[in-house]
């Protein structure tokens, strides 16, 4: 004969076996989509907010919240082989290499979102340090700067590589200005708010540092414009400015730009670890 047990107790007995239940093992965030960006070295290309990002691990980091280096520009083809010597030491050393594609936004608000976005993913859901370095080629100069500017709390260093600091010297302010929604006339009315080489005050007065390598007969993004401009603004503010200048070198693929000594130990001395 069927025993039969009063609902009232039955109902006491899978409550307590749902509470002895031990609960469900917490699941890591979902990582993005893979992209087919093609990278310098090995690592991980995703989609981050519509947009191709990556992400470069050193093989063994050390325990805690991981050092990195916020590159620009990443574009079709960047950054490409002539990083590969800079990226190679920097991951030996436990230093990870990041970006996203915020396309030619010469430092507009809509690009800094994207990096917002990015940042946001690696040290929310991957624990990379509250501060990057930002390590910028040329036009990405532009980009890092007009991110940091209003950021300076995430920023632990500004490296450059012929970086373009100033919207008139390239791309000129006609181009630079329908990436803010303008048009030339507004954006020259406005400057003062959107050229990343005059929005340099917080940086410097948080005391970051800036390093930069340009060649002395750069036409494209001349130096007196640009990386000797942007370190007599920070020295005129904090004197935490280092200016290498390759003599006779242009806008080029010269080794000395991408395989700067100085540039590397720079790098390295300044990461938030």
């Amino acid at each position: 004969m069927a025993r039969i047990v009063p609902i009232a107790r039955s109902s006491a007995l899978l409550f307590a076996a749902a509470c002895a239940a031990p609960p469900p093992t917490p699941q890591p965030p979902a990582l993005p989509p893979r992209a087919d960006k093609v990278l310098p070295l090995p690592g991980e290309a995703f989609v981050l907010a519509g947009r191709e990002a990556f992400v470069l691990l050193p093989a063994a980091p050390a325990p805690g919240p991981l050092p990195w280096v916020l590159y620009a520009p990443t574009l079709p083809g960047l950054p490409s082989g002539a990083e590969a010597w800079l990226f190679e030491r920097l991951l030996q050393r436990g230093v990870a290499i990041a970006d996203i594609d915020v396309g030619e936004s010469y430092g507009s608000a809509a690009g800094a979102g994207l990096y917002d976005a990015l940042y946001d993913h690696l040290v929310g859901a991957r624990g990379f340090a509250l501060r990057a370095v930002l390590l910028a080629r040329s036009r990405g100069g532009l980009m890092t700067l007009a991110w940091g500017a209003d950021r300076p709390e995430r920023v632990a260093a500004f490296a450059g590589i012929y970086p373009v600091c100033d919207l008139r010297s390239y791309p000129g302010l006609a181009k630079a200005a329908p990436a803010r929604g303008l048009d030339e006339a507004a954006l020259l009315a406005a400057l003062p708010q959107h050229n990343p080489v005059e929005r340099l005050e917080r940086l410097a007065r948080a005391g970051v540092p800036f390093f930069c390598v340009h060649g002395d007969v750069d036409t494209l993004v001349p130096l007196a414009a640009n990386s000797q401009e942007l370190c007599a603004r920070v020295r005129a503010a904090d004197d935490r400015a280092e200016l290498e200048v390759l003599v006779g070198r242009g806008h080029d693929m010269d080794p000395g730009f991408f395989r700067s000594e100085r540039m590397l130990a720079f790098v390295l001395q300044k990461l938030d670890r």
